[in-house]
């Protein structure tokens, strides 16, 4: 299946991008995360993590669809 991704802060920094389309037989939210970090050098956990598909925030079990639009979003601070 087909998913399109999108990366902010530290995590687009180590993916090099902000957006990627990739093929993967991932089937859930979790699996695609553990794929993802193995090859952009991901440092986070899920636990640390909040994820979104198709502009919804979700948890880690969602199965998914080809064509889902999938974000990882990782802690921040401000100031």
């Amino acid at each position: 299946m087909n998913y399109r991704l999108l990366y902010f802060a530290s995590l687009c920094d180590s993916a090099g991008r902000a957006e990627e389309m990739v093929a993967s037989d991932a089937q859930d939210v979790r699996a695609l995360y553990a794929e993802l970090a193995a090859r952009h050098g991901f440092t986070f956990t899920p636990e640390r993590l909040r994820v979104a598909v198709n502009g919804e925030f979700t948890d880690w079990n969602r199965h998914l669809a080809d064509h889902d639009e999938v974000v990882f979003l990782p802690p921040v601070s401000g100031g």
